[in-house]
């Protein structure tokens, strides 16, 4: 109620991304700071824990912070005192980089949900896990990686630069997540080409990496796309999946037409995009079986979308932007809500 009637429309004041960066600034500052998070646990962290164990890692609790809103890791431990029962930071690519052109962050109030075209901003591989391994976490930690925006680098090239960035997040993830559908760079979406796909796990050499790894798809790909592409995962022993990237498409908004034009492209996250996310968990758990942990993500706003995203197959679950429309607190509400189906 504080968040929703004081801080939000102080927040909402600022530009979209002038926001991020407040927020980042005060989840850093609480990251460096044993008080902070004390304080910050004692308010936000308590309520019960859903213990469960994937891939040899045990999430207390199946809540995460989605891939986006820390892309440097710098937030990590004030994520785990509010209470997350895991942290996926990124996405990361091999070289840094400002990302695109502002203003580049817009929301959509009338659909809770949010527009971003970042353009994949982040310090660069190196210096990101470099920071990560300097870090001391009691719940996991995932790494987001994705190709390098930048039109010139393609082909075998685009494979290496890829690589480069997990091999670096080999060094401080617990898990890591290969983004294949950020719709951000210059070139749209990277590699859910079948063809680019088989390249890509091909190049990466998955075989000899004893880290967990999951590959993320888009919240726009459509059901026989999405088998084909789960296909071709499972012959390279993908150990899970992330579902959902953004999406590209505008139906069925309540924002006037009018300032989605003004807005232009991006990636659209948020409440809109929660029906169709559930969607794509749900033909993922179909095609799979129950036989990969799934991560679902998109729209989970309330105990009851996250329940969706459950009851659709989902073993755990990432929020984001519903944190910028119910802040903090949303974290223990979906703790305190949720039914996990015995695995």
């Amino acid at each position: 109620m504080i968040y929703k009637y004081l801080a939000r429309p102080f927040i909402f004041r600022k530009d979209a991304e002038e926001a991020h960066e407040f927020a980042l600034r005060i989840a850093s500052s609480t990251n460096n700071s044993a008080i902070l998070q004390s304080m910050v646990s004692l308010v936000y962290g308590s309520s019960k824990n859903i213990e469960q164990e994937f891939w040899g890692l045990t999430f207390k609790n199946p809540i995460g912070l989605a891939a986006g809103f820390d892309k440097n890791g710098t937030t990590p431990k004030a994520m785990q005192s509010l209470g997350f029962g895991f942290v996926e930071i990124g996405s990361i690519t091999t070289k840094a980089s400002k990302g695109n052109l502002k203003p580049r962050a817009f929301r959509l109030p009338e659909d809770r949900s949010l527009i971003n075209r970042m353009g994949l901003n982040n310090d660069g591989a190196e210096i990101v896990t470099e920071r990560l391994k300097k870090l001391s976490l009691d719940i996991p930690l995932g790494v987001n990686i994705a190709k390098t925006n930048d039109t010139a680098i393609h082909g075998n090239a685009a494979i290496a630069d890829y690589a480069y960035s997990y091999e670096k997040a080999k060094e401080a993830a617990d898990y890591i997540t290969i983004n294949i559908s950020c719709p951000n760079t210059g070139e749209g979406k990277t590699f859910e080409d079948p063809g680019a796909l088989t390249a890509l796990l091909k190049g990466l050499n998955l075989s000899s990496s004893q880290i967990p790894t999951l590959v993320k798809f888009s919240v726009d790909t459509p059901k026989k796309d999405l088998q084909q592409l789960v296909e071709i995962c499972e012959k390279f022993d993908i150990d899970g999946y992330v579902a959902t990237n953004t999406s590209s498409n505008r139906e069925r908004l309540s924002t006037p037409q009018t300032a989605l034009d003004k807005i232009g492209n991006g990636g659209l996250s948020g409440a809109a995009i929660s029906e169709k996310s559930d969607a794509i968990v749900s033909w993922l758990y179909e095609v799979l079986k129950g036989s990969k942990p799934i991560i679902g993500v998109g729209g989970i706003d309330s105990p009851e979308s996250a329940q969706h995203k459950i009851d659709a197959g989902a073993n755990l679950l990432q929020i984001y932007t519903g944190l910028v429309y119910e802040g903090p607190g949303l974290v223990k509400r979906l703790k305190k809500g949720i039914q996990i189906h015995a695995t």
